[in-house]
């Protein structure tokens, strides 16, 4: 059976407001494996799915469908990390991109953001849009949620390495 539209789309507000109040991108996957329990259980939440489908779904659902998008969301702004590099979020824009997120500005400098655990893609991002655009530059990386293995200094200094390889100008670490 599909679920309402109205049911869908309250849940997602409802959990999406929860995981802001939890800093939900700092958490680790076992914080977050317990929320999901805790939501399918939950009257307001697994109680409601339950009307729609079989209980041993609803966890899947909760993970996969409802938060699936939240942390992308969440990273669709291009605020924090243009104003991590010092970058006016008033700068004239040239290209915006998804997966990683980032942007090309009319200057040619490329800048690209996600989260710290995705460094490879987002730091290639920076070489592969920068690469065959004429006057473009690979000005900065910008990983997010970088905690947990991503705080610590060996780490850090090996995606460093990476980014100066590439010619990365600035890699900037958000938590």
């Amino acid at each position: 059976m599909r679920i309402p539209e109205n049911i869908r789309v309250g849940l997602r507000e409802k959990l999406w407001a929860l995981a802001d109040q939890l800093h939900w991108a700092k958490l680790s996957w076992y914080e977050k494996a317990s929320y999901y329990e805790t939501w399918t259980v939950d009257q307001e939440v697994g109680g409601l799915l339950a009307n729609y489908m079989d209980q041993r779904r609803i966890r899947v659902y909760i993970k996969d469908t409802i938060m699936k998008g939240y942390v992308r969301s969440r990273q669709e702004d291009p605020g924090r990390p243009l104003k991590a590099v010092g970058v006016d979020a008033e700068a004239e824009i040239i290209a915006t991109y998804e997966r990683p997120h980032g942007r090309r500005l009319t200057d040619g400098r490329v800048i690209a953001w996600g989260n710290a655990e995705d460094w490879k893609l987002v730091l290639t991002a920076v070489h592969e849009r920068s690469y065959d655009a004429s006057g473009a530059s690979t000005f900065a990386a910008v990983l997010m949620a970088s905690n947990g293995r991503y705080s610590q200094p060996a780490v850090r200094e090996m995606v460093q390495d990476a980014a100066d390889k590439l010619g990365i100008e600035h890699l900037m670490w958000l938590t």
